[in-house]
């Protein structure tokens, strides 16, 4: 091992079950990386985790940590004691550790995550438990820091807050997150678990991609020319008695070794088969909100909505933990009455409903009763299907089929409760966070039946890329019960928003708002007013900007429109990506020129 490598381990070999998760595995941690851990549902990321921060004990292989290595993990449910209160859990007990600095170092957190210090850990919701977590593993300063999907349950300004923090941090850093903008705006090297192997690809989760695409392409040319080569060699071996009489020991051998190889080789896992059984169509209309308004005391998260949903739509939720996302899509389903206003559901509608917990799901029921109750058949559409074949569409072998739903990883659960859904004919499908727990190749199937599904889908999610991909509407939270409404997906809403948006007005309470680029400080604008009277090229300047202005805000507008074609994002997503960072430069370009038009006028004043 290197004087500088953190962590490495050779030979590594871990098994539960019939295939090793991690078959003579090889990896070495440099200090400064980060790393993102991608694979497949159940291929063993966690476990592997848990061997580097020891909690559990490889089969077999040597494991070498740099002396006096400081290694934290948050979880992907982290446990937290519900006795203390946030500062006590941060804090911990420093006597113990003579960690004098660390009070210190816990309250800078609290300030920076928008903590409360005396709330409770008990009372906290599944988002500021992570924050708390994040904070706990932070407060450590730990040279390794191992991250279970971190992004569940955190809001678009958490998630935006821990990737400036760790672009940042001193420590190395490993992540297993299903979020690919995360693992592109975080990410030095990808390792993919495939297999038992571990497959290091230097850059992001994009860069990725392509490389992955091209290994792919060589492994089977190259399995294809080993399986030439072994059919040829079983026609000799099989040629009888002449074969026989050569006793070619040397080759007879060889072929025995071939077979072994063979034998041995992992194939690639199928991906996942996804097909919704799509019901009769709704109506027209599916629903209409009218001057709606709902709150929780005095606590309002729905103010005098006006709302149509018509079939066909694709509408994403967005906001800050808490904004009411969940209550309102129970409104739009009818299932909770609101405080004010009308509401008006359309004709024939047959709703599948995927839950951001997976609560719906029996814990002592079976795979195969789970999707089809008292019976061995599914309908999908016009085709029928066995129960265990559809499940081994979801990846779920028949000797599972019997096996109870308590049994399952987060990535089986989640996939289960989507072979349920899909499993019933349905022309509106409500997902509720159904990113979290999914792997990487699970969501890019799901984006593409999304896309395709001629009913109407209502979205929940704080995964941006998925957003992108999928609505061709958003409904975000902007704060006080404000709900306001956009043409395309995320990136789409962050170029149109107004500037009291929802992502501002959930900041954590010490992170100042950024003054946005080219706009002078209070101090700088007060040396530039020290210069004098405003010159005769300054208000030549200041004539000009009016116009200069008009002319980005008739792009923008322009751009927006284009955006407004639902069938641009399935034909041109190439274009859709080249408006929408045309639209980031336009903006930043007018923020600026307000800017510099607030420091003339200033000027011209005095």
């Amino acid at each position: 091992m290197s004087a500088t490598t953190l962590l490495s381990f050779s030979n590594l070999q871990l098994a539960f079950g019939h295939h090793p998760l991690l078959d003579h595995a090889e990896l070495a941690i440099q200090p400064g990386e980060r790393i993102g851990l991608i694979g497949r549902n159940g291929a063993g990321k966690s476990s592997l985790l848990k061997i580097i921060d020891g909690r559990i004990s490889p089969d077999d292989g040597d494991i070498m940590r740099i002396s006096g290595l400081k290694v934290a993990t948050v979880e992907q449910e982290p446990e937290l004691d519900d006795t203390l209160s946030v500062l006590e859990y941060l804090t911990g007990d420093i006597t113990q550790s003579e960690d004098w600095q660390r009070p210190a170092r816990a309250g800078a957190l609290i300030d920076q995550l928008g903590l409360d210090p005396d709330a409770g850990i008990a009372g906290l919701s599944g988002g500021m438990r992570k924050r708390v977590a994040l904070a706990h593993a932070l407060a450590e300063e730990p040279d390794l820091l191992l991250l279970d999907e971190p992004t569940n349950h955190l809001d678009f300004t958490g998630i935006a807050w821990l990737e400036k923090l760790l672009l940042t941090a001193r420590c190395s850093v490993v992540i297993i997150t299903h979020d690919r903008r995360f693992l592109d705006a975080v990410t030095t090297r990808i390792i993919e678990l495939d297999r038992g192997q571990l497959f290091s690809f230097p850059g992001n989760f994009s860069q990725w991609q392509q490389r992955k695409a091209e290994w792919l392409q060589a492994e089977q040319q190259q399995n294809a020319k080993f399986d030439k080569f072994l059919a040829q060699e079983e026609v000799w071996i099989r040629k009888g008695v002449e074969a026989r009489r050569t006793r070619n020991e040397g080759r007879v051998r060889r072929l025995e070794q071939l077979r072994r190889e063979r034998a041995a080789r992992r194939t690639v896992q199928g991906n996942v088969n996804l097909a919704v059984a799509e019901g009769q169509k709704s109506g027209k209309l599916v629903a209409e909100l009218i001057n709606v308004s709902h709150s929780y005391g005095d606590h309002c998260v729905i103010r005098n909505l006006d709302l149509t949903i018509m079939r066909g739509d694709r509408i994403g939720l967005i906001g800050h933990n808490g904004a009411g996302k969940t209550t309102l899509l129970r409104i739009i389903l009818g299932q909770l009455q609101p405080t004010e206003g009308t509401i008006r559901l359309g004709t024939n509608l047959t709703i599948g409903y995927f839950d951001q917990m997976r609560e719906n799901l029996d814990e002592n029921a079976s795979l195969a009763d789970t999707i089809s109750p008292g019976s061995e058949w599914v309908e999908i559409g016009n085709q029928r299907k066995h129960v265990m074949s559809y499940l081994e569409d979801f990846l779920f072998p028949p000797a599972r089929a019997h096996s109870p739903v308590s049994s399952l990883s987060g990535g089986e659960r989640a996939r289960l409760a989507l072979a349920r859904m899909f499993a019933r004919p349905t022309n509106i499908l409500v997902l509720d966070e159904p990113t979290n727990d999914l792997d990487i190749e699970t969501l890019e199937l799901l984006e593409e039946l999304l896309q395709d599904y001629s009913g109407t889908v209502l979205l929940v999610s704080h995964d941006r890329a998925f957003l992108n991909n999928v609505v061709t509407q958003t409904l975000a939270a902007e704060g006080d019960g404000k709900w306001g409404e956009y043409v395309g997906g995320y990136d789409e809403w962050l170029a149109q928003r107004p500037q009291s948006s929802m992502a501002e007005e959930s900041q954590p309470k010490s992170r100042k708002k950024e003054t946005p680029q080219g706009t002078p400080q209070p101090a700088e604008r007060t040396r530039q007013n020290r210069t004098g009277r405003i010159t005769s090229w300054e208000q030549k300047e200041l004539d000009e900007l009016p116009d200069a202005i008009a002319r980005i805000e008739q792009e923008q507008a322009n751009l927006t429109e284009k955006l407004s074609d639902g069938t641009l994002y399935r034909e041109g997503p190439d274009e859709v990506e080249r408006i929408n960072t045309r639209l980031a430069v336009l903006e930043t370009e007018l923020e600026k020129l307000f800017a510099r038009w607030e420091a003339l006028e200033e000027k011209k004043q005095n």
